[in-house]
């Protein structure tokens, strides 16, 4: 079996991949520090795949421990690299806490990969490097604009990097350009698990509508969208997950040539706040109490893909509906409140 390693593995977008590529035949390992993220992702795959993923507990920020996981296991031949800061917000609050640990793990695992000549990279990218673009939907020739928030920034820099990379180095490399994953796997055994204040829409949704916290705030209604929310392109996290593995079989097919490539991965469907929350009542008939209040820092107005190019290129069609992204996050939010301690919280407050 073909051996990937994929950097935050026990984190949402990861534990999904690693179980579609479990299930698709590769042999997966993970680099996963569990800063940001719980073991129990990995646990949940074992249960699904009767498979055990081995983890390596290491900081990207440190080259020698990356360098050692390399040295153990000569045979990787991808890399999917996840492991990174994500909140938008807190990006805005904590700028250079961003840079350091998103570019210094990067370019740490980038020295790895040209080191033992690995021959496959997939970058986990972002809508986020097309700033407040002035069409869309946006294509992948869509001209950035700067980023919205240093998290933005950060990808951008993420993907120059890349490049430059890719340019005097054979391995091949593909850009993926996420918009907003949500949902869970359908067995409610792995899913989204913030460990702090949740700073995605849907687990928002979820953690109000059990509970967990507050009524949920839709951050502003004055935005030159269809009802003044923003609208955003929400993806199932296990369509998502399915794209990297197809982006690994693309890379085999384009084996004798160098390549960095770009793709948008989203549903190409615009959708509001205001009707992402209808979605969840209607979904799961459940009613949902919200406020409404000012905008957030570091927020565009709207953005959404268009995926031609993704379904031409690596064969990728979302089979997932918003009704469906709907209808598994809130049992995976039922499945984690029946554990004892079903939060690692750490820092939680609410304004």
């Amino acid at each position: 079996m073909k051996k990937i390693l994929v950097t935050g593995g026990c984190g949402y977008i990861g534990s999904h991949t690693v179980l579609d590529l479990v299930g698709h035949g590769y042999e997966v390992i993970s680099i996963d520090n569990n800063a940001r993220s719980s073991h129990r992702m990995l646990a949940g795959i074992e249960k699904i795949t009767g498979r055990k993923v081995m983890n390596y507990r290491v900081d990207l920020c440190d080259f020698d421990d990356t360098q050692a996981v390399f040295a153990e296991n000569p045979d990787i031949q991808g890399v999917i690299h996840f492991a990174a800061y994500k909140a938008v917000g807190e990006s805005v609050e904590k700028p250079l806490l961003y840079y350091h640990n998103n570019l210094v793990s990067l370019i740490n695992l980038l020295r790895c990969v040209e080191e033992h000549s690995t021959p496959q990279f997939v970058f986990s990218s972002s809508c986020t490097v097309y700033g407040n673009p002035d069409q869309i939907p946006v294509t992948e020739e869509t001209p950035e604009k700067p980023a919205a928030s240093p998290y933005g920034s950060t990808k951008q820099m993420g993907e120059t990097i890349i490049r430059e990379f890719a340019r005097v180095n054979p391995t091949r490399c593909i850009l993926l350009r996420y918009f907003n994953p949500a949902g869970a796997h359908p067995s409610g055994l792995i899913g989204e698990l913030p460990i702090d204040k949740p700073q995605n829409l849907v687990p928002v949704i979820t953690q109000s509508a059990i509970g967990k916290i507050p009524p949920l705030t839709v951050n502003g209604t004055d935005y030159p969208t269809r009802d003044g929310s923003c609208i955003r392109d929400f993806i199932h996290i296990c369509d998502l997950a399915h794209a990297h593995t197809l982006s690994l079989a693309y890379l085999d097919r384009r084996h004798d040539n160098p390549v960095c490539e770009v793709f948008n991965i989203g549903t190409g469907n615009g959708i509001s706040v205001l009707e992402a929350i209808e979605a969840f009542q209607r979904a799961n008939n459940v009613h949902l109490d919200y406020a409404t209040g000012p905008r957030r820092p570091g927020d565009v107005p709207a953005i959404f893909a268009n995926k031609d190019k993704a379904e031409r290129e690596l064969h990728w069609t979302p089979r997932f509906s918003l009704d469906d992204i709907m209808r598994t996050a809130w049992t995976w939010e039922q499945e984690i409140a029946k554990t004892a301690e079903p939060y690692p919280l750490r820092n939680f407050k609410f304004n």
